[in-house]
């Protein structure tokens, strides 16, 4: 204890002893020191302080610049000093209304005066694959790749891709076993791909022993077209989940099933809007039910009461739809424009490498979790999301949030319902009608399939197979499709139920419809 204090005292002695030679050096009392001593010791200790001061003023002012600055305009009114962080969603309420205000004084679409400069992404083009197409790019793997053309009933023109056998397959033959994938919002048959064939959920089917194929939705990069209408009209783009749910899946199962054969069965999986289409064709067109084998629900979307995803901004204005379409643009959502910009500055948190991620449109409306993003997959996201979506399909969901989560079908308002329906009101999808084994597989971090709406989709069907939570909280919506752990996370529990876990379910199906029970697991 004696060694430590003298140690302190000297050190404070050596202090003082500075502090007055400093002092000293600027006096008059300093004749009885050398005078080089004197100004160099002067010199010296004049050029530390300035340094000190001047790198103190830096820091400082780089600190307020580049962290206090920015959070205090991010998370108070411009009024205000100090707000609590829980007034931040009034805040992106009040400045989406002023982007509304201005865009209907400047009569221009919503998302042109929120930002109109187009995204400029530094991907590097020296990687071909980046520029693939979906067969391209299961090619390019060592996979058989085809595509197969479709017409809907109501003429849009769709391509499915299809792996029909693993890699080594030692015959060419497809296998029995058959899996449907089904992208979602703005996504398409590259979305299963993307990862490579360790962490594509269509490769680690192919090699479990599936015969694999991948739907595209109307409008998206692989079915932009239609036997009588132009992509650029606004009747092509006027349909939602529902048309697709009429005609578009109806379309593909009944494709495949007449090249598979009629006795075969056809399991479904479906990542977020996959999922929507899923539960809107069984609950109306309901034979279908008989048709699949069972479905599997990635993040599934059917009610949507508690939803973070900043798609609950525009549920203000989805009763007003005429007004909505002009803003957003009446056929084709674009948000790899302005709307990325604005949303990625207002709803995520973001560093200079996340601004690219945040600013795409699958990461702003699902969320991004950052530990489980490949960022060496970033370039060839890119270059295939968005796909292409409908604005009338983001009003739709719109509408649902608006009514309380209320799954139902597109609101005309009172008049074009009554059109359209018979009813003011538009008719809710009947899940009680959904006999097919469903099993539901979701996220506790989910921006648009929140824990309460799927535990409330799960009490409500009628034949489910399990509610599968993903034991991460950090996993997301996006997380089901390209996250570095899904292959163990998710896609181990996925073969496990695609293996086991509907074959008293299948029995029961086959004896309805009178099919042999040896194709239960087909």
């Amino acid at each position: 204890m004696r060694v430590r204090i003298d140690v302190n005292m000297k050190l404070y002695i050596v202090l003082f002893t500075f502090f007055i030679l400093i002092q000293c050096s600027q006096s008059r009392y300093t004749d009885w020191l050398p005078q080089n001593l004197v100004t160099t010791f002067t010199n010296k200790t004049t050029q530390i302080t300035d340094y000190v001061r001047s790198k103190g003023r830096s820091i400082k002012q780089f600190y307020v610049d580049n962290v206090k600055n920015p959070i205090v305009s991010y998370l108070t009114p411009n009024n205000q000093t100090e707000e609590d962080i829980t007034e931040r969603p009034e805040r992106m309420k009040r400045k989406f209304n002023d982007y509304v205000e201005d865009a209907q004084a400047q009569d221009k679409k919503l998302f042109d005066v929120i930002a109109p400069e187009s995204i400029q992404y530094d991907c590097n083009d020296n990687d071909p694959s980046i520029h693939m197409t979906t067969p391209q790019l299961i090619a390019s793997h060592g996979y058989t790749s085809e595509s197969h053309t479709i017409v809907t009933s109501d003429g849009y023109i769709l391509t499915v891709h299809r792996i029909p056998h693993s890699k080594n397959s030692t015959t060419k033959t497809s296998p029995r076993k058959t899996v449907l994938l089904h992208h979602g919002l703005l996504g398409s048959s590259a979305d299963w791909i993307i990862p490579g064939p360790q962490k594509g959920l269509a490769y680690i089917l192919s090699e479990a022993g599936y015969d694999v194929w991948l739907a595209n939705v109307r409008g998206n990069t692989y079915s932009r077209a239609h036997v009588s209408l132009n992509s650029d009209t606004f009747e092509f783009w006027n349909f939602t989940f529902h048309e697709v749910s009429q005609h578009d899946l109806p379309a593909v199962i009944d494709y495949i099933m007449e090249k598979k054969g009629w006795d075969s069965k056809i399991n479904y999986i479906g990542h977020s809007m996959g999922t929507t289409i899923l539960f809107a064709m069984l609950s109306t067109k309901t034979h279908y039910n008989k048709v699949l084998r069972a479905g599997f629900a990635l993040a599934p979307v059917a009610y949507m009461t508690h939803i973070e995803s900043p798609i609950r901004l525009l549920a203000k204005y989805s009763n007003n739809l005429e007004y909505l379409l002009k803003l957003l643009g009446a056929n084709e959502f674009l948000p790899q424009n302005a709307v990325l910009r604005w949303l990625s500055k207002h709803a995520c948190e973001i560093n200079k490498f996340e601004e690219a991620i945040c600013e795409n449109s699958m990461f702003v409306l699902c969320g991004h979790d950052q530990r489980q993003f490949n960022k060496t997959l970033l370039p060839i996201m890119l270059s295939h999301v968005p796909a292409g979506a409908s604005t009338k399909t983001l009003v739709h969901y719109a509408q649902e949030i608006k009514n309380a989560g209320r799954f139902q079908q597109f609101d005309y308002g009172p008049e074009g319902n009554f059109r359209q329906y018979g009813n003011i009101s538009p008719p809710q999808y009947p899940i009680h009608k959904i006999t097919l084994p469903i099993a539901l597989l979701s996220s506790e971090n989910d921006w648009l399939a929140s824990d309460v709406d799927v535990t409330n989709l799960y009490v409500q069907l009628p034949n489910p197979i399990e509610h599968y939570i993903v034991p991460l909280k950090e996993f997301n919506h996006i997380d089901f499709l390209w996250a570095i752990d899904a292959p163990t996370l998710v896609y181990a529990k996925l073969l496990e139920l695609l293996e086991e876990g509907t074959s008293d379910s299948n029995l029961i199906n086959d004896i309805d419809i009178g099919l042999p029970i040896v194709n239960d697991l087909i």
